[in-house]
């Protein structure tokens, strides 16, 4: 998957240090496949929540942190729409939120 807007992984890991390395192995990986549908996501991500607007909950560095993803399965995209604690995530909206 093509995944847009890595500065907002590394802005974030830059106010959280600990976070950098879960995040890095999450874009490597995230990076190595080829996602069609949703039901692909969840098979090699079992914690991940599918949500409406085509939207991906990953939980990161042992569900420390949320990061939403908008996904376009057909093109092969993925954009972070916002990644934060469990504090900040619980201020938004995940179906709605745009680059937090």
């Amino acid at each position: 998957m093509n995944i847009y807007n890595k500065r907002t992984l590394v802005g974030f890991w830059k106010k959280h240090a600990n976070s950098k390395k879960p995040l890095e192995l999450w874009y490597d990986d995230v990076s190595s496949f080829v996602w069609k549908k949703p039901s692909e996501v969840k098979k090699d991500y079992i914690s991940a929540s599918i949500i409406g607007n085509s939207r991906v909950v990953f939980n990161i560095k042992g569900n420390s942190y949320r990061l939403i993803a908008a996904m376009d399965y057909e093109r092969g995209w993925v954009q972070i729409k916002f990644i934060g604690t469990h504090k900040e995530y619980d201020r938004v909206d995940a179906e709605t939120v745009e680059d937090y």
